[in-house]
């Protein structure tokens, strides 16, 4: 396991669950709990029946300021469907301690319980603080679940030898808050850590009068998802949205914007401070030529519209950072994705990212995409359809291998 410089900027942020089975240093995740807060994360926190005997529910709502959850029915607080909603929203699951039982229940899949079904649920990074007695941890059976949960991934912290239950010593006391909080904080990428990065988002709306625009279709989903995986990552960014974006981290400094004119300012004045770009916003080409003062009126019949070019953004970009900045467009065609070659090649970007918005799946406003990464020589790396959150991952590892090739 590689232990970071500093779980501070790692977990500023982040969403944390925080699960806890019913051990007797179950006493020690409230202490968790308050570190991973003080960390910059957002805890929330399930608790077995068993963990209730150990420690108050009262004692970790107070600290995470969300109520508990303890089970998977009859609960109004935590919602018709708390392991799924609780798995969509976090980013980590964090299970201290985790028993005999439960190291048994993760391994094998059972998901009987608010704690193993949103494990079950989960698809991210799992991290268990194994605590038990000495007996249960030498089991043969235990070792065997030790291993499965290593070879499905998991992340393991401890346990480490010392003071157990009832005044008993030896292997199987659970690893110590500040480690297991670096062990979370391990588990995420940090290939992104110093860099200053900006992302575009949402489509340009260009007035036509005080009332009414011509836009486009994109609702801002991809370029916040950039948004949010730069600053998972470590990055320090900015995102000019002309799209209302989800809560966002206090790394992330967001720039709302309406029309092309506005975006082009606010990219182009912080060309020169950037890292990398990423403009995923899908800027109009055009714009009316003449803004009416007031609003256009019915009686008057259909006005004439007269359109002229607005500012390109990439290519200003393109013209205004600093060598070494890595740049990032993207291309929404239909029917398929030829012209997006020719931006790569022609706009003097490190890559393009293009999709046709007519695929099903791939469109706007949808929660997944189908995209292709095109070089600058042309070459087209086609990518599965996926969410927008794992297409942003890629596209970001695509940039940290840019930049490592480069360095």
């Amino acid at each position: 396991m590689r232990t970071p410089r500093s779980s501070r900027p790692l977990l500023h942020g982040r969403h944390l669950v925080l699960a806890i089975s019913g051990g007797i240093a179950a006493y020690k995740a409230a202490y968790l709990a308050r570190r991973l807060y003080e960390a910059g994360s957002q805890v929330r926190t399930i608790m077995t029946e068993g963990a209730l005997r150990f420690l108050g529910e009262q004692t970790l709502a107070a600290i995470t300021g969300h109520a508990v959850v303890t089970t998977l029915f009859g609960s109004k607080q935590a919602g018709p469907s708390p392991h799924t909603e609780l798995a969509r929203w976090a980013d980590a699951l964090v299970v201290a301690p985790a028993t005999a039982n439960v190291v048994a229940k993760v391994a094998n899949g059972l998901a009987d319980d608010a704690l193993t079904a949103t494990v079950a649920a989960f698809d991210g990074p799992v991290v268990l603080a194994p605590a038990m007695h000495t007996e249960m941890w030498q089991q043969p059976a235990t070792a065997r679940n030790i291993r499965l949960l290593e070879e499905d991934g998991r992340c393991l912290v401890g346990p480490v030898v010392g003071e157990l239950a009832a005044g008993d010593s030896g292997m199987g006391r659970m690893a110590e808050p500040e480690e297991i909080l670096a062990a979370v904080a391990g588990v995420f990428d940090d290939s992104l850590s110093g860099l200053r990065v900006l992302v575009t988002a949402g489509g340009t709306r260009e007035a036509i009068d005080p009332v009414r625009y011509v836009g486009n279709r994109s609702s801002g989903k991809m370029g916040h998802e950039l948004a949010l995986e730069a600053a998972r990552r470590g990055a320090e960014v900015v995102l000019v949205t002309t799209t209302a974006p989800p809560d966002m981290p206090c790394s992330v400094e967001v720039v709302p914007v309406e029309s092309a004119e506005d975006m082009a300012h606010q990219v182009w004045t912080r060309a020169s401070a950037l890292d990398a770009a990423v403009l995923a916003a899908a800027v109009a080409d055009f714009r009316p030529a003449d803004v009416a003062g007031t609003k256009l009126a019915r009686s008057d019949g259909p006005p004439q519209i007269v359109l002229e070019p607005t500012p390109n953004v990439l290519a200003g970009l393109v013209e205004r950072v600093e060598p070494g900045t890595t740049v990032v467009g993207f291309a929404a065609e239909t029917g398929g994705i030829d012209r997006a070659v020719g931006k790569a090649t022609t706009y003097g970007v490190d890559f393009v990212v293009a999709n046709d918005v007519t695929s099903p799946g791939s469109g706007f406003g949808t929660d997944t995409n189908q995209v292709t990464i095109i070089s600058a020589a042309g070459e087209r790396t086609p990518l599965e359809m996926m969410t927008k959150r794992d297409v942003a991952g890629a596209i970001w590892s695509h940039v940290t291998t840019l930049r490592e090739d480069g360095a």
